[in-house]
């Protein structure tokens, strides 16, 4: 299966529609297999992003914020989309490779600004 995770700097974009920085990784048997590609947009654009995910034939998009119109056509076109993901990339494709990534989830990376411990 191949996945798409919408990137800004090392963690999930905030937002679909504001994203120039895809990360695609196919993965097999809970592993990542080779290496996985990093694709700079010209632009953000939610429709430019949706003809590249159908384009590369993904399966799941990991992504934060999407609009509905945005993610109701993703999933019409069978892809499985889990949105409000917060963190780094690299744990959330991890997480999504054992089965335990949902939307929603904030991932233990996840830097909580203006808090103290």
């Amino acid at each position: 299966m191949k996945v798409l995770i919408t990137i800004r700097q090392h963690n999930v974009a905030p937002r679909f529609d504001a994203t120039s920085e895809v990360l695609i990784a196919l993965c097999e048997k809970k592993q990542v297999v080779g290496k996985p590609r990093t694709i700079l947009m010209n632009r953000p654009s939610s429709e430019e992003l949706c003809a590249l995910i159908i384009k590369e034939d993904i399966n799941i998009v990991i992504c934060g914020g999407i609009e509905d119109s945005h993610l109701q056509y993703l999933v019409w076109k069978k892809i499985k989309v889990i949105d409000s993901v917060i963190g780094p990339y690299n744990e959330a494709l991890r997480a999504s490779n054992n089965g335990f990534l949902y939307s929603g989830t904030i991932l233990p990376g996840a830097k909580q600004e203006g808090m103290t411990t």
